[in-house]
């Protein structure tokens, strides 16, 4: 058996080869004496004249079973006959596709007499090598290793003599530059690129669809995988389980992405932090992740400084340094600090008056002025006392409202911090586990 170009139909699990079988035999009934004959060495004669071995392949799979041409037989005056006929072969072909697209594949051609059994028709190797390869026309997706061959005798339990089969094994090993090419290199470059949506701002109104997008393209890629593998239940192939671990990273991603928009969209008005959350996402993720707010830098020391304070029930004034004592460091109420007075501004405003329905009195020493002037200044303080209370009580309402605005600002801005942290940290994860999955996918490979 010799000279052969092979081609492999995975789908449907089918080995197609172009071969020359090469079969020679000795008939002593077609001998002759040369001289006799004018010197004839040799004779082409057809096939269906003369007594030809019944050998077929068993595992054949082509229509007519038999993908030879009849060709015609070589004889020799010594009784040697010569059989090459060329022939395509379909042979039936288990694919193992565990290590797709890293695989090789062993198909076997097993080749015996129909009729005859080891007593009558002794088939024997030409060669203990095998196929002869010298004429082999190379294939763009397979590259041949070898095709070893090995003579059979089974016995059956039916009669005692032995069937000989001469069986060829091909082995084929895949070239993986078109799949590293097509659909390994571009899967990774569509992981990254989910990977690097984990960058974009959640204002930007693309972060999610871009998610989704990438999603939908793996679908693409692993429905062209799947469609050139056979169907089969018995083994996973290798590109398959990488394509897997993306499709779920980028699925996670998205599910991330919903976390992440969500988080940066809360308020004051429809979410409360807990202190968990603060503790996590405000100060050890930060400090783990070395991600620090504008103008502030969080580190381990500020992180306990905090929730020092917080046990004490004070707030922490930002535009104080930490070198200075606590009572210093404890912000005042907005109206005192618009006032430049103390927060009990009712015990220092006016120290010598006394309210009394909306109206202060002051004590004025009956020495000092007469009674038209003690009751021209009752009636002037009272009228501004009455002006001040006014101005004090829109100020107090216009204080409030912004403590209240800042305070929600602030937790808005907390949320969205928050938001921006888990970003960051699913980008390094994500990032991570397709490094990981890609080189540990091209190390598992028996070859590349």
């Amino acid at each position: 058996m010799f000279s052969f170009y092979c081609f492999k139909d995975e789908k449907n699990q089918l080995l197609i080869t172009n071969t020359w079988l090469k079969l020679e035999w000795n008939d002593v009934n077609l001998r002759w004496n040369e001289s006799d004959y004018g010197g004839i060495k040799d004779l082409r004669i057809p096939p269906y004249k003369i007594w030809k071995p019944d050998v077929l392949m068993y595992n054949s799979a082509d229509e007519g079973f038999d993908g030879t041409y009849q060709t015609k037989v070589v004889v020799s005056s010594d009784g040697t006959c010569l059989y090459i006929p060329p022939g395509i072969f379909k042979s039936t072909c288990k694919i193992d596709i565990t290590w797709f697209p890293f695989d090789d594949q062993r198909c076997k051609m097993k080749f015996g007499s129909w009729t005859y059994s080891g007593w009558q028709l002794d088939l024997q190797l030409q060669s203990e090598d095998g196929g002869d390869l010298s004429d082999f026309i190379k294939n763009g997706e397979w590259d041949l290793i070898g095709c070893p061959g090995k003579r059979n005798a089974i016995y059956y339990k039916c009669c005692p003599e032995p069937y000989v089969d001469v069986t060829f094994e091909i082995v084929i090993r895949r070239r993986t530059l078109y799949y590293f090419c097509n659909l390994i290199l571009p899967c990774v470059l569509i992981a990254s690129m989910a990977v690097l949506g984990f960058t974009l701002p959640p204002d930007c109104g693309e972060k999610l669809s871009l998610g989704v997008t990438v999603l939908l393209s793996l679908t693409v890629f692993l429905d062209m995988v799947t469609g050139s593998m056979p169907t089969t239940s018995e083994s996973v192939p290798l590109i398959g389980t990488y394509f897997n671990c993306i499709m779920f990273m980028v699925a996670s991603s998205v599910v991330s992405t919903v976390l992440i928009l969500n988080f940066h969209h809360r308020s004051a008005d429809t979410h409360e932090m807990s202190p968990m959350v603060k503790s996590v996402f405000l100060q050890w993720l930060p400090w783990v992740l070395r991600i620090n707010r504008p103008g502030e830098k969080i580190t381990r020391k500020s992180i306990m400084m905090t929730n020092k304070m917080k046990e004490l029930g004070m707030k922490v004034r930002p535009d104080y340094p930490l070198e200075y004592p606590l009572e210093e460091r404890s912000s005042k109420s907005l109206l005192a600090n618009v006032l430049d007075i103390d927060d009990d501004f009712r015990a220092h405003t006016l120290p010598h008056t006394h309210t009394t329905n909306n109206t202060a009195f002051i004590r004025v020493p009956h020495g000092g002025h007469s009674v038209d002037d003690s009751h021209l200044v009752h009636t002037c303080m009272s009228s501004c006392t009455r002006e001040l209370n006014l101005i004090l009580k829109e100020i107090r309402m216009i204080t409030d409202k912004m403590r209240k605005k800042d305070e929600d600002d602030e937790v808005v801005n907390d949320w969205k911090f928050a938001a921006m942290v888990v970003d960051r940290l699913c980008l390094l994860v994500f990032t991570l586990f397709t490094v990981i999955a890609t080189v540990a996918v091209l190390l598992s490979a028996p070859h590349i």
